[in-house]
């Protein structure tokens, strides 16, 4: 049976809420799915909270997957969604506002090229830079470069204005680009964290 096939037993076996194929479901996705929760949380824990979240949105709207698309992205929006939806509930324990930022002395906006310094650093240790910036930076980071989203529908999803995901997605850059000067200066960036 070809992974196309395999998919779509899973899927159907899942629609009819069998749990062995959630269970499958669940395996076939897991890796995948948890990347993405890691790029928008602040630690495993969280990534795990928002993953399991997650899952539980699919498998309780699974019936509706109608095999328009693909399943991997519809399970993909999804659990970018709860990434977003975990966001706007933490937004009032986030520290760094739009209003913080525009008071942020510390970012440099010169242009570096990163392409160096990123060649030389694991998926693993890029993850830990992008863990480093303020949830709002991060976000709007995360959605625009990895999701490849438009300002527009970063605005919509967050609820601020194009400006402000053009801006946050700047200072996100910047701040990156200083981490990794850091980290190519002394090497020991990361063992810091």
């Amino acid at each position: 049976m070809n992974n196309e096939a395999s998919e779509k037993k899973i899927l159907e076996g899942c629609q009819n809420g069998k749990r062995e194929y959630q269970e499958k479901f669940y395996q076939l996705f897991y890796g995948k799915m948890m990347a993405i929760c890691l790029r928008y949380s602040k630690d495993i824990e969280e990534a795990k909270d928002i993953l399991q979240e997650g899952f539980i949105k699919i498998f309780g709207n699974i019936k509706q997957f109608k095999s328009e698309g693909s399943l991997e992205g519809w399970v993909k929006r999804i659990m970018v969604n709860t990434a977003i939806n975990f966001y706007h509930k933490n937004k009032k324990n986030n520290t760094t506002t739009f209003e913080d930022s525009l008071l942020d002395n510390n970012v440099d906006y010169e242009e570096n090229n990163a392409d160096d310094a990123l060649q030389n650093l694991s998926y693993e240790d890029i993850l830990v830079f992008i863990r480093k910036l303020p949830p709002a930076y991060q976000t709007v980071f995360n959605l625009y470069v990895i999701e490849q989203y438009s300002h527009k529908e970063i605005g919509v999803l967050l609820n601020i204005n194009e400006g402000t995901s053009k801006s946050n997605l700047a200072k996100a850059r910047a701040k990156l680009q200083k981490m990794l000067n850091e980290y190519n200066n002394n090497n020991q960036y990361v063992a810091k964290f």
